[in-house]
């Protein structure tokens, strides 16, 4: 169960994988300029919204991405290795299909893949930790992750996260996400 505390939370920027619908998983693609603008946006959008911690994935996607916010606002970075999104096996560097939606449901999880339950268990103890920072926090993280989180905090889990978006994470029945802009 997630800690019933507000906390910001940023899909790392464009990759040219992202681009081309291909699922990335634990492969390290960086990102691209497109995804390098869409960082700084993120940066000015958060500068005035007081964010005291920043957790990151240890992906450089991830990474770079908190690096262009955390020089923006002047806040350090932590990187947490559960933060690291999904291994997704033999699907990796393909492209996203029908299958993804069955491995969302849990009716499906590719060969060498980690499956979703176990995901959303890694994201609440995670997340958890990383609210014991000082508030409020940015979690700088990935896609599939932040779907297992939405699973978590009773909306639906299969929605696309756009890329470089901030979203305020507020507790309630279910939670209520808020893109900043």
């Amino acid at each position: 169960m997630l800690n019933e505390r507000a906390f910001w939370f940023l899909r790392h920027g464009e990759t040219d994988w992202n681009a081309r619908n291909l699922s990335q998983g634990n492969v390290d693609v960086p990102l691209n300029e497109v995804g390098l603008a869409q960082a700084r946006t993120a940066a000015e959008v958060l500068r005035t919204r007081g964010i005291r911690s920043i957790v990151t994935s240890p992906l450089s996607r991830a990474y770079d991405t908190a690096v262009i916010v955390g020089e923006r606002i002047g806040v350090p970075l932590e990187v947490e290795d559960e933060l690291r999104e999904v291994a997704f096996g033999v699907q990796e560097g393909q492209p996203m299909a029908e299958w993804f939606d069955d491995w969302v449901a849990g009716k499906f999880t590719p060969e060498g893949a980690e499956p979703f339950n176990v995901l959303r268990a890694r994201a609440v103890s995670v997340i958890n930790q990383a609210l014991t920072r000082p508030a409020p926090v940015l979690v700088v993280a990935h896609g599939a992750l932040f779907r297992a989180l939405r699973a978590e905090m009773g909306l639906p889990p299969n929605v696309r996260t756009p890329n470089a978006v901030p979203f305020f994470c507020e507790p309630g029945e279910p939670w209520t996400l808020t893109p900043a802009s």
